[in-house]
């Protein structure tokens, strides 16, 4: 068969990306463009993708504009912190019958492990709180309690990409990269989601936790220290100089310019573009955030800088509140790195694990919430405190005050931000073992922090793989209303 028969047997795209230099192939792009890659390039408004992080108008009435998610990484014991169980004091090395289901598998009774500390009420709400909290008891009338909460996986990695991004499997963005994909970044100068990583080292299933999944990568969670350098590989390369680069990204706009066979590929170079331009404005930018010397020593104090028990994650603190100053839509903090009581996964000794990083974190966090209060940036900031699951109410071991993880019942709380301060919500049985009141699902927690930023959970869509993927699922859910100012 000759070579001209063989062309007639192609198909008429073949036929028009051949023909006259393939120019006919740019006009069938673009009429493609507008039916096939319309959903795949398109914002959360609707409007045309450019800029991946160009701010974008909220779907509705925006109570917060930024977000603080300081993660407990290891799972705190909720009846030894905010969740008062007084009938559980009593039960202290007696055998009870509780279901639970941990690392150590469905068990239907254990010996009881009592709460290790006293309760005293707090603020003017009252609110019963753990001595091992003792300043964040101080400020109980800015926070809102919910002690019902409940998921699928009682085993580290699968629990916290739960919490980080409504799934238990690996590939789908986090929290943070919904909230900038919604809302775009109002600072071009540095990343809209920023994760600081406890000293210990990072949580287990490591960067998957701030991933942007199947989003641009311009959404991603970016790494920053509260030290000097605060981003590694942020200094020129050997021989560049800003000259240079600037030349450089110039080019790369031009590219980006140039090429418009398609929109999808035109979004790409056009994140590409806008992930270079981060990082060459951030050279200026980032480690000036990161300066405290302007801070007077007051602010140092409140945050426990002035002390070495609590400056590492009172430094964090800090800067997570320079960041809201900026514009950073979403930060998170962990407490816990690596593995066993370099976290809050308390498995043989309660009170030695809780005392070290709840002493660690309680001065800085309450020193925030104070320090956002009295610069009025609390309403406009939410705060959330919480891990990827409680704790059971029994021992794991048969010595020790361990206790095994609880994905049946926890709590994690909420400030600022549209929050209805000085109330708790939902409840755990009279052990702490299942979440039996006003039950939510992580869910209802992922709803609640985009309803405060203005946007809709069960509109927020993003079309991939066919689909228009939410972080809330196909299932929908509702925010927590009983918390809603």
């Amino acid at each position: 068969m000759d070579e001209s028969r063989q062309f007639c047997g192609r198909t008429r795209r073949d036929f028009l990306w051949n023909t006259g230099a393939g120019f006919p192939a740019i006009a069938l792009s673009g009429l493609l463009g507008d039916q096939f890659f319309a959903k795949a390039t398109r914002a959360a408004d609707g409007t045309p993708l450019g800029n991946p992080l160009a701010p974008k108008k909220p779907m509705g009435e925006a109570k917060a504009k930024s977000v603080i998610f300081l993660f407990m990484y290891g799972g705190p014991s909720h009846m030894d912190t905010f969740d008062y169980k007084p009938a559980l004091y009593p039960l202290d090395g007696k055998t009870i019958p509780v279901k639970t289901f941990g690392r150590g598998g469905h068990r239907a009774g254990g010996r009881a492990v009592g709460p290790k500390w006293q309760f005293k009420p707090g603020g003017q709400c009252g609110k019963m709180i753990s001595d091992v909290f003792p300043n964040l008891r101080e400020r109980a009338d800015d926070i809102a309690f919910i002690h019902s909460f409940h998921a699928e996986s009682p085993i580290h990695g699968s629990a916290m990409l739960m919490m980080n991004s409504g799934r238990l499997l690996s590939g789908h963005p986090a929290l943070g990269s919904w909230v900038n994909y919604g809302l775009g970044s109002v600072n071009e100068n540095m990343p809209g989601f920023v994760v600081m990583l406890d000293k210990t080292g990072g949580p287990i299933s490591g960067a998957k936790n701030w991933s942007s999944g199947y989003m641009p990568a311009a959404y991603q969670g970016n790494i920053l220290r509260a030290t000097t350098p605060s981003i590694n590989d942020l200094s020129l390369a050997p021989g560049m100089t800003p000259a240079n680069q600037r030349h450089l990204l110039d080019r790369l706009a031009e590219k980006n310019q140039a090429h418009h066979l398609s929109r999808v590929d035109n979004s790409e170079l056009a994140a590409r573009l806008s992930s270079f331009e981060l990082a060459y404005r951030m050279q200026s930018t980032a480690p000036q955030v990161a300066d405290f010397s302007q801070e007077d020593a007051r602010t140092h104090a409140m945050y426990g800088i002035d002390r070495p028990r609590t400056e590492d994650f009172g430094r964090k603190c800090l800067l997570a509140r320079r960041l809201v100053e900026r514009g950073v839509r979403f930060i998170q903090i962990y407490s816990g790195g690596a593995h066993n009581d370099d976290n809050w996964d308390a498995h043989s000794d309660i009170v030695s694990n809780h005392s070290k990083h709840a002493g660690n974190t309680d001065l800085p966090i309450a020193g925030l919430l104070a320090d956002l209060k009295r610069r009025g940036l609390l309403d406009s900031t939410l705060v959330v405190w919480g891990g990827e699951f409680g704790r059971q109410p029994t021992a794991e071991y048969a010595q020790g005050s361990g206790r095994d993880h609880n994905a049946y019942g926890f709590t994690m709380w909420m400030a600022g931000g549209g929050i209805k301060g000085g109330t708790s919500v939902g409840a755990t049985d009279e052990l702490g073992a299942a979440a039996v009141e006003d039950r939510f699902h992580v869910k209802n927690l992922h709803a609640t922090v985009l309803n405060r930023l203005g946007l809709d959970p069960n509109n927020l869509s993003y079309f991939y793989g066919g689909l228009d993927q939410k972080l809330v699922g196909v299932e929908g859910a509702d925010p927590i209303r009983k918390i809603l100012v």
